[in-house]
């Protein structure tokens, strides 16, 4: 196991800034993703880590020792690619092997170290297979092998299910957590899907823009956002912007306490908190559309003055498009210039207060 530490890492390319001033410790055996849209500065960053991309200023250290200057192959690292840059030319074995032979081991450490690395990603009897006869999913598998057969300190996995279908994605992603954690190695995953973050990370890092806007662990990046960017990004959110007076936040249908300032906020609301009734007098708000998912519904609903939000609801509720509706909230946030504001506390209070409005 091995700490990792990014201090004041920047590139630039030309004019433009990929990654600004970003700063980062990882601890022994921890799996942090880093999330963002594209052109955030992710990969770049983990293409800095192992030495495939050189920084324009700051420090790469690997348990204290700065490893900025070095080449890849001299980095205690392991990176697997999103293109698997597997040899069609090779077999399975002389894959994983190509590595361990620049360093020169003997003949019967490479075997044995690849056979083991085989067993540990589910291909134990493959060796023997050229890759172009291999499913998607193996060659991921192999790309794997190749990167853990190095016994890196630190694993970098550049959005490495990103051509796979949902189904394979989804199992090769509970496969590889369960090695990086038997094996306890310090691995930093890249991905723009919010699903494979939010399963696998100890702690998420979302990116912006070359910054990270917040790191975190996943239920805390979920349900507290720290900015307004990170709180649409992840997840379902429903953003409305309005005017903050007199301690409330002042919508057509949503008119919730808000001890702020007067100004304008932009409220956040997550779907799983927001309740529907047909309770009140002449609900405003209209379903506009109603989708089944098995386990929950989510149900669009048009405000009065235009603004549509999401609702998610029991399997046992029955709103069809065309139903009015009142809207009432358990929980929600605030943001004032991107970061956050303000965040509810007491939920019953609020749906009992929400009702009178």
């Amino acid at each position: 196991m091995a700490q990792l530490t990014i201090q004041n890492l920047h590139k630039s390319f030309a004019s433009t800034t990929a990654v600004d001033s970003v700063n980062l410790h990882v601890e022994d055996g921890e799996l942090i993703c880093l999330l963002g849209p594209s052109g955030s500065g992710k990969s770049t960053i983990l293409r800095m880590i192992g030495g495939f991309e050189h920084p324009t200023s700051g420090a790469i250290l690997i348990d204290g020792e700065d490893v900025t200057r070095l080449p890849p192959e001299r980095r205690p690292t392991g990176m697997m690619f999103q293109s698997h840059a597997l040899w069609s030319h090779m077999t399975v074995f002389g894959n994983i092997a190509f590595g361990l032979k620049l360093r020169r081991l003997p003949k019967a450490e490479i075997r044995d170290k690849v056979e083991s690395a085989l067993e540990l990603v589910g291909l134990g009897g493959y060796g023997t297979r050229m890759t172009s006869q291999l499913s998607g999913g193996q060659q991921q598998r192999v790309a794997l092998a190749r990167s853990l057969v190095l016994e890196p300190k630190i694993l970098l996995l550049d959005e490495p299910f990103a051509s796979l279908d949902q189904h394979l994605r989804e199992r090769l992603r509970e496969e590889v957590r369960d090695i990086q954690q038997r094996l306890g190695i310090t691995t930093l995953f890249v991905t723009h899907g919010q699903d494979e973050a939010l399963a696998m990370a100890d702690r998420i890092a979302v990116l912006r823009d070359g910054r990270i806007e917040q790191i975190a662990p996943a239920d805390v990046i979920y349900r507290e956002p720290q900015t307004e960017f990170v709180a649409g990004f992840i997840g379902t959110m429903n953003l409305i912007k309005s005017e903050v007076r007199n301690g409330r936040f002042h919508h057509a249908d949503l008119g919730l306490p808000m001890p702020l300032h007067d100004g304008e906020a932009t409220l956040a609301i997550r779907p799983e908190d927001v309740v529907l009734t047909a309770t009140r007098n002449e609900p405003s708000a209209v379903v506009t559309r109603f989708t089944d998912f098995g386990s929950y519904h989510l149900v669009d609903v048009q405000l009065a003055d235009g603004h549509r939000i999401k609702a998610m609801t029991a399997p046992a509720s029955r709103w069809r498009k065309g139903d009015r509706v009142a809207v009432l909230v358990s929980s929600y946030a605030a943001f004032r210039n991107q970061h956050l504001a303000y965040t509810s506390t007491d939920t019953h209070e609020l749906i009992k207060e929400t009702e009178h409005v």
